[in-house]
């Protein structure tokens, strides 16, 4: 090849083929931008293009991975990258067959008591954030579900929220709280409108951003979580998706049905919200142990009479 993935500053026609098999195949753009950023540091690390890697060495780099202290999350991000450059855009399936996957740790998502979700959206630091904030909670929406939200998806009279083209591009509906009807009802008479203008009133942006035509970002609303959080007094490690899992976990604590659940989330498989079950402690609580069937005070055994009868 004329330059290698590594260089930062021309587009190598082996990158610019990856680039349109992504597009091709319809990835997210985040998924684009990671899957080239690891067969950039696997070409770094190889020193030349990697359509000439051998399959020792895309053993060897698997194993400078795990030396190098990647995280096992990290490790497998980077190699479904390169794995994707081997099996689709070089066909190289001799090169594919040398990638393994590390299984990962399952840890339990955290997860937000309602008093504490309570203090959250009290101390939300402005309308905008607390509308936000609500929403996320309250309908159980992804950070970017939230900030692509526009006027026309809010359906008031059916009291629904439409998500368009979502994680895996489903559309799905969610409930509309009475409450967070209120908040956007309120936020629509003060939210910015420079870049309203030319724009029909249904594919308004509820939450603009700061540059023309876009929405505010996910890592700006990330800010606001993180700010409301602290001001509430929490001091867990926490990210704006807890609000997420606990929705999920609050609606299965109070009787949902986990196949609604699975619906409301959108999640193609009922495995995955089916792991909620392991951290709704209101309902784990709840289950009598086989312990409490042993402390049951035993019955008395009805007395025998070992009185012999009178003889005739």
């Amino acid at each position: 090849m004329e330059h290698s993935m590594s260089d930062p500053k021309t587009v190598s026609p082996l990158r610019q083929r990856m680039i349109e098999d992504m597009a091709a195949r319809k990835l997210n753009p985040h998924t684009q931008r990671s899957h080239i950023s690891s067969c950039k540091r696997f070409a770094a690390w190889l020193k030349r293009s990697p359509d000439t890697a051998t399959p020792d060495e895309v053993r060897r780099f698997q194993l400078h991975l795990i030396e190098s202290g990647a995280s096992i999350c990290n490790r497998n991000r980077i190699m479904t990258g390169v794995r994707f450059l081997f099996r689709v855009t070089l066909r190289r399936h001799d090169l594919a067959a040398e990638v393994w996957h590390i299984k990962e740790p399952q840890k339990l998502p955290p997860v937000l008591g309602p008093e504490e979700v309570k203090r959250v959206l009290i101390m939300a630091t402005s309308l905008q954030a607390r509308a936000m904030l609500t929403l996320a909670y309250g309908c159980g929406l992804r950070a970017g579900e939230v900030v692509r939200l526009r006027a026309g998806d809010i359906d008031s009279e059916q009291m629904i929220i439409r998500v368009v083209q979502s994680k895996g591009l489903k559309d799905r509906h969610v409930m509309l709280p009475a409450e967070v009807l209120d908040l956007l009802r309120q936020w629509w008479k003060t939210r910015p409108t420079a870049y309203d203008a030319g724009l029909a009133p249904e594919q308004r942006w509820l939450f603009p951003g700061r540059s023309n035509r876009r929405p505010l970002t996910t890592r700006q609303f990330g800010r606001l979580f993180k700010q409301a959080a602290k001001a509430a007094g929490l001091r867990k490690t926490l990210s704006l998706h807890t609000l997420r899992h606990s929705f999920a976990t609050h609606l299965l604590e109070r009787g949902t049905d986990i196949r609604v659940i699975q619906a409301l989330l959108g999640h193609e498989k009922l495995e995955t919200t089916a792991r909620y079950t392991r951290v709704a402690t209101g309902l784990i609580s709840k289950i009598e142990s086989p312990l409490d069937g042993l402390s049951v005070p035993r019955r008395k055994r009805a007395r025998r009479d070992t009185e012999e009868p009178p003889t005739p």
